[in-house]
């Protein structure tokens, strides 16, 4: 099936070409993935060159086993990454943010942070009471803890994800980012933008003619059947995969159990 003629078009697809031609514009397309490659690697020269900001490392978080100091999350290393995830005070767990469940979801194993000498460890709002019994539902094993009443960096505002440095007593806070800078923990969202149609979201550059995105996210909850979308049925898609996670009937009513 070698196509021979210039281009075949199908509609809401790219043109259909033979190997040699495609792989021409393959390769003119990897000039410019490289100088993205090569600017990423200078912003990230740009942030090891960043000052950094004391914070009192004694501050006291709550984990399983009650509070204890913030210094406690490096377990040892010299760094620690942390996540900071959004928590609504009393909804089910199907009401728990699904934004934060795509970064917690992603980084349900820390493996490779660890051999490099970095924590990682999940923070939020959440009274531990409540933040428990959800750890429990959705089988995460990485640390959380609750940062409830903490001023930044420790807590303040959620959705962030934030470095800190230990040097022996001392704690230093060294970088931070929110919105898409978050994106950095969920390879999905790399990994859809090498496809064709992309992340489906109606923001997306697309050739006219080709299907039509959604809105920003579309894809993050959906219902028992499988239908993605944010009804009053759905629930972040992860958690259908958790056992006893039971269809959302709005009229009924929420419900912590499953």
């Amino acid at each position: 099936m070698t196509a021979t003629h210039d281009a075949t078009v199908l509609p809401g697809r790219p043109p259909v070409v033979d190997h040699a031609t495609w792989l021409a514009a393959r390769d003119d397309l990897l000039v410019r993935e490289k100088a993205h490659t090569r600017e990423g690697d200078a912003i990230a020269a740009a942030r090891r060159r960043l000052p950094m900001v004391e914070l009192d490392g004694s501050t006291p978080v709550a984990g399983p086993n009650g509070p204890v100091p913030f210094t406690d999350l490096f377990q040892g290393r010299d760094e620690l990454l942390v996540y900071k995830h959004m928590w609504h005070d009393g909804a089910p767990f199907e009401g728990q943010c699904a934004g934060c469940t795509v970064p917690a979801w992603h980084m349900r194993d820390a493996v490779y942070l660890n051999a490099r000498g970095v924590s990682f460890a999940v923070l939020t709002e959440g009274p531990w009471d409540e933040v428990a019994p959800y750890l429990e539902f959705m089988g995460y094993a990485q640390p959380w803890y609750s940062v409830r009443g903490l001023d930044e960096p420790i807590g303040g505002e959620m959705g962030h994800i934030t470095c800190f440095l230990r040097d022996g007593d001392r704690t230093f806070l060294t970088y931070d980012t929110t919105g898409r800078g978050t994106e950095q923990l969920s390879g999905s969202f790399a990994l859809l933008d090498l496809t064709v149609y992309g992340r489906g979201e109606a923001w997306q550059d697309t050739p006219d003619g080709w299907p039509e995105g959604h809105h920003p996210c579309w894809y993050w909850c959906s219902d028992a059947e499988g239908a993605s979308g944010w009804g009053p049925a759905s629930r972040p898609a992860p958690q259908w995969t958790r056992p006893g996670a039971t269809p959302v009937d709005p009229a009924a009513g929420h419900t912590h159990h499953h």
